[in-house]
């Protein structure tokens, strides 16, 4: 993932380790933590960033393509490195990372659950 970040220009890269503070300050000047990354705002699902995802947590995350921030509550624990949902999806939709078709969902999905082999599959077989 690493490689696929540096090969997109931004005006505030992330900085490894995860977890960090995003560059954009809200107003009153704190600052966000990046729970998950996405590359386009089209995509539904994204890549959990940091350790100790929980149920209930509220998550933020950066879409880098846009350099802006969007929010998703979690429903489920989401290990470091598996995807999280981004919105409601029913059997046979399409799933959406890095802008691309990565497969199809075999069990309904809500937003803030996690998606990984249990409930998306391939296309190819």
């Amino acid at each position: 993932m690493h490689q696929l970040m540096n090969e997109h220009k931004h005006k505030h890269p992330p900085q490894y380790p995860y977890p960090h503070p995003h560059p954009h300050n809200d107003p009153t000047g704190a600052q966000e933590m990046i729970h998950f990354v996405l590359h386009d705002a089209h995509d539904s699902v994204a890549v959990v960033v940091v350790e100790g995802v929980k149920a209930g947590m509220a998550l933020n995350g950066w879409i880098m393509d846009e350099d802006r921030m969007m929010n998703v509550d979690a429903k489920q624990d989401i290990p470091i490195g598996h995807k999280v949902a981004l919105k409601n999806m029913a059997v046979g939709d399409t799933v959406i990372k890095y802008g691309i078709d990565m497969g199809k969902v075999v069990q309904a999905v809500q937003a803030g659950e996690h998606a990984h082999v249990h409930n998306i599959k391939t296309k190819r077989w």
